[in-house]
This record gives C-alpha cells, structure tokens and sequence, in this order.
C-alpha cells in the first residue's frame, strides 16, 4: 500500500489532494452532524462557494444526506470513512508520528488522531472511540476485568461505546477510585455503570470519596465490602485512565490552600492516581487517594491512557516518565505536534 502511495504522489499528486480534500469534509460531518454549509466552511477554512461544489458532489455519490437540519453521513459514507481512516493517516504522517513519539516516551505505543482537543470538542470523541477500539484489542481472555478511572476524557470514551462491544466476553466494569463529590457524570462509579449499560454487561461500584484522611482511609480499608472492591480493581487485567493538568486537578479536588502552595511552589505540571509530577517526572506531592495506586500498576498487563491537546503536553510528558513501559498512549496532533516540537529539550 505504501509504494503504491508513493507511486500516485509522483504520477498522481492531484487525485491524492483532492481525495485528502473529500475525506476532510466527510469526516468533518460525521463528527459536526448535522451541520450547515456555513458553520462547516468555517471549521475547515473553505470558502462556501467552494464547499458546495464537493458537498453536491459527495451527495450524488450518496455518501452523505442533506435536509433543513444540515448535512449527515450516510451509512455508505461512514463505511467509506473508515476504510480512508488508515490511507489518510499514512499520507498525513501520523504513522511516522506515532512511532517517534512512543521511541520518546519510551512506551509499547502510540496512537495519535487529527485535529486538536483544545480547538474542536470531536477531537476528544474521536480519542473515545480509538480508546474503545484499544480497549477491545486489549481484552483477549473470555472472562475480562476493566478498571476505569474518572474524568471526562473517560466519560466521553464510555458515550463512544458500542453494544456490541462485549462479543461474547465477560467483561465486568470497576472503578479505578472513589469520587463522591465530584461532578457526577465524570465519577468512575457513573462511567463503569454507563459502560456496563451499553455493552450489556456487569459493574461493580466504589461509593467512598476519592480523597480521605488517614483515619478515615485506615478505618474503611477495614470494612470487607471496601476489600472486595479493592481487590477486584488490582486484579484487573487493563486499565484505561486520563491525564490531568495539575492545577486543574487540584482546583477539582478543592485542594486547600497549603497543599496548593505547597504544588505550586514544586512546580507540578501533571497528575494521574492522586500523584503530582513535575516536568522532570518527579512525584512532588500524593494525595491519600481511595482506589487504585500508582504501585499496583505493574501488575495490570494492559494500561492505556488517553489524554490530549495541546494544553496536556507538559502533563503527558511528566507522567509518561514514571509510566510502565507497556502503556499504550492514545492523545491527537496538537498534543504530539507539541511534544515532538522540542524532542531535543522537552522530552530528554
């Protein structure tokens, strides 16, 4: 396929523009839809004079639909989409980036989507559907144990499920930490149980605060329903977990004022299970968090972690320097894009 590729950019380079061209649009569609001509020329910097010629000319294909309420992709369309996915990337360098960046960071991989989380809100839909297309190449035994940490990088995963995830599987679904009181639909109780809803599915619940102090931490480790709930978590056999910003993370966990000072004069630029790093990796501060630790993580064999824009690059960075070695990174171009940018400096 590569050489076949390279063959058409020298006898051909006009057919590969416009084919990278229509595949924008589609794709643009399916993640905007239903869309109008004028919002959709202005996501992807088009003239509407322009666009309409492609648009007419993607309908007459029938790979998209257009009424009053704007454009959609049809089923066609969306199979021609997929199928493009993979083309598209190689001619975009994205296969290349990939590469570079896992050797980096020094991890089993690398997936990177287009676009930017920051600018366009799809961009994160489309990590959630990459990290459900990981997750199911990770679950390889008939009988599964998922963790799944809070966030809303996870919670956009769980509305990118399918019902027809399962397969057959048994899966069972469990929060990789507490979280009463955080936002509701971004607690990992509330994500497992959404998960385990649209795949069919079990879950388990961990209704206890994400954060304790060590009284009360060493008072529930006791109680056997919390140990049960532990156990099942260390036992899982994949997790799939976010990357926080520091600061932001510790505004959510309305972190008080020492222990902010105390993260703000260490310099922290990133956070994951409670743990606060700073740009060279090192943990400065760790919060007494209910759930899955950092230590436990050596024994989960598949751990994906999805996070981007390019607002997250330092946080990616200083995580994946304590990151095991067989973590599968999936984030987009305006995180990779940053991170790749300084390879000499940034990630040394």
């Amino acid at each position: 396929m590569s050489d076949l590729i390279n063959i058409q950019k020298k006898l051909l380079p006009d057919i590969l523009a416009i084919m990278q061209k229509r595949y924008q649009i589609l794709r643009s569609i399916y993640f905007a839809e239903p869309v109008g001509r004028r919002t959709l020329a202005g996501m992807l910097g088009m003239s509407e004079r322009v666009l309409r010629g492609e648009v007419e000319f993607l309908k007459a294909q029938g790979l998209i639909d257009i009424a009053s309420s704007g454009m959609t992709v049809t089923q066609v369309g969306l199979e021609v989409f997929r199928e493009l996915e993979g083309v598209m990337n190689q001619l975009s360098g994205l296969h290349s980036m990939e590469d570079q960046l896992a050797a980096k960071l020094q991890i089993d991989r690398c997936l990177v989507v287009q676009g930017n989380s920051d600018e366009a809100p799809w961009v994160r839909e489309e990590m959630g559907r990459m990290a459900v297309k990981q997750l199911d190449f990770a679950l390889t035994e008939k009988r599964n144990i998922v963790a799944v940490m809070g966030g809303s990088t996870m919670a956009t995963l769980a509305e990118m499920m399918t019902p027809d995830f399962a397969k057959g599987r048994e899966l069972l679904f469990v929060p990789g930490r507490g979280g009463i009181g955080e936002d509701l639909d971004n607690q990992a109780n509330t994500i497992c149980d959404k998960l385990a809803t649209k795949t069919g599915t079990k879950h388990r619940v961990l209704y206890v605060p994400e954060q304790l102090g060590e009284e009360a931490y060493r008072s529930l480790l006791k109680e056997p329903a919390i140990q049960e709930g532990l156990s099942l978590v260390q036992s899982a056999n994949v997790i799939v977990h976010g990357i926080g910003e520091a600061m932001t993370m510790a505004k959510r966990r309305h972190t008080g004022q020492d222990v902010m000072q105390e993260i703000t004069e260490a310099e922290a630029v990133g956070e994951a299970f409670g743990y606060y790093f700073n740009e060279q990796g090192e943990v400065v501060h760790k919060v007494t968090t209910f759930g899955l630790q950092f230590e436990n993580l050596d024994k989960i064999p598949h751990i994906i972690a999805v996070a981007g824009g390019k607002s997250k690059a330092k946080a990616i960075k200083s995580y994946m320097k304590s990151a095991p070695h067989n973590t599968v990174l999936i984030t987009d171009e305006g995180a990779a894009n940053e991170l790749l940018k300084g390879r000499n400096t940034l990630l040394k």
